[in-house]
């Protein structure tokens, strides 16, 4: 089974254009209180759920680097929760004009759109870069039975509904797709899951650690320091390749014909002029040639998937139209 999306080697460009379908207003642009020149200090990025996830991290750690590497003054970062990161969205979206302004989003914001429904979609909004991807890992409690993927694979399959899966996203984000696809990958129906859904990576790994749930699918980077302190033994990485510092098979080498990857990025408010869509093009992608953001990728398991302006436009309408179909195909 391929990943959830194909990766594509593009060069990078300095230039934003907008994902098709997005209406760019430069007059309005113009007139907006935001549409002059980007000044570093006043730069705010909104991540579309709590404190602590992967997206706040991600988020925190450009702005970080922004500051060490003399790129500008630290960037603000703000949480804005609601709807899976729809609120988020939709916030980004009335923001028409602002070019001081990015929100941090992924697989997570895409699923969302489809299970909430959602008055507004990513065709409305300025990409700016997709940024990395990660893997997911599934993982055990220390203490559990299953030593390996194939004892936990065994049991499921021998007792779909006895075994409890948990998550940190609701249905079409990460962990639930990724646990729904690994369960049609090894024959079980993905109906037939019991998957339960909480608040991000720490309350995860709180229903793992009291037995409230067998097993659970999540990202490297919210779980790496359990991993790292011996909590949690892992048992695979969805992704194609191994994850430095973890010591688990990914899917495919344990025997299971899977690859899955999460993916995070930026977007900014629409109708922005060709002025901001270049600033912010030009501050990521010297953030991206920075060793910090390297080493960063390297340090959290991140493989680097960077894709920008109109490419990455057409690969939001591509990966919206998968995710409608896999959650259509999995009936979940």
């Amino acid at each position: 089974m391929p990943p959830i999306y194909a990766r594509r080697v593009l060069s990078r460009r300095r230039v934003l254009t907008a994902a098709a379908g997005t209406s760019l207003l430069p007059l309005v642009a113009a007139c907006s209180p935001s549409a002059g020149t980007l000044d570093p200090d006043q730069l705010r990025i909104m991540v579309p759920n709590a404190a602590g996830g992967g997206y706040d991290t991600t988020a925190r750690i450009l702005a970080g680097i922004v500051e060490d590497e003399g790129l500008g003054e630290r960037p603000e970062i703000f949480n804005l929760e609601g709807a899976s990161g729809g609120a988020g969205l939709a916030r980004t979206v009335h923001e028409r004009g602002n070019g001081d302004l990015m929100m941090m989003m992924g697989l997570g914001v895409v699923g969302s759109l489809h299970t909430n429904r959602a008055a507004v979609g990513l065709d409305e909004v300025t990409p700016v870069a997709r940024l990395l991807s990660e893997p997911e890992i599934v993982m055990v409690r220390e203490g559990s039975p299953h030593r390996d993927l194939a004892s936990l694979v065994k049991a499921w399959k021998r007792d779909p509904a006895r075994l409890r899966f948990g998550g940190g996203s609701l249905p079409g984000g990460p962990d639930h797709l990724a646990t729904h696809l690994l369960a049609e990958a090894v024959g079980i129906d993905p109906r037939e899951v019991r998957y339960r859904v909480y608040d991000g990576g720490g309350p995860t790994l709180a229903a793992l650690f009291t037995g409230r749930i067998d097993a659970a699918l999540s990202g490297v980077l919210e779980n790496i320091d359990q991993v790292r302190a011996g909590a949690v033994r892992v048992l695979a990485v969805t992704g194609d390749q191994p994850v430095p510092g973890i010591d688990a098979p990914t899917l495919r080498d344990a025997g299971v014909p899977l690859g899955f990857a999460n993916w995070r990025g930026l977007v900014a408010p629409p109708g922005l002029s060709p002025r901001q869509r270049d600033r912010l093009a030009d501050l990521v992608d010297r953030v991206h040639d920075t060793s910090a953001w390297r080493e960063a990728e390297q340090a959290n398991g991140w493989t680097d998937d960077y894709l920008t302006g109109s490419a990455f436009g057409r690969f939001l309408m591509v990966e919206s139209d998968r995710v409608g179909d896999l959650l259509d195909r999995l009936g979940v």
